[in-house]
């Protein structure tokens, strides 16, 4: 179920497209998002949204607007 696919965002003007993929954990998810060279997991909160679990410095804009559309497909299924 760890199947890979894409993320179009715009971000700065430009669209934009990541990988990502669905990972299973526990009796929730995780989502994986591959930016530049890094991953990043993005977790359901509390409030039906996304947070990023970032362990390196990533600009908080481009996190939010990730969240969102990992929000926005969320609702949609």
């Amino acid at each position: 179920m760890n199947e890979p696919f894409n993320l179009p965002i715009i971000y700065q003007g430009e669209e934009q497209e990541f990988k990502a993929r669905f990972e299973r954990w526990g009796y929730t998810h995780r989502i994986a998002v591959l930016i530049g060279d890094v991953t990043l997991t993005f977790e359901p909160d509390e409030e039906a949204g996304y947070r990023a679990l970032a362990t390196q410095p990533v600009d908080t804009h481009l996190l939010s607007i990730v969240a969102e559309k990992l929000a926005k497909l969320s609702e949609s299924n």
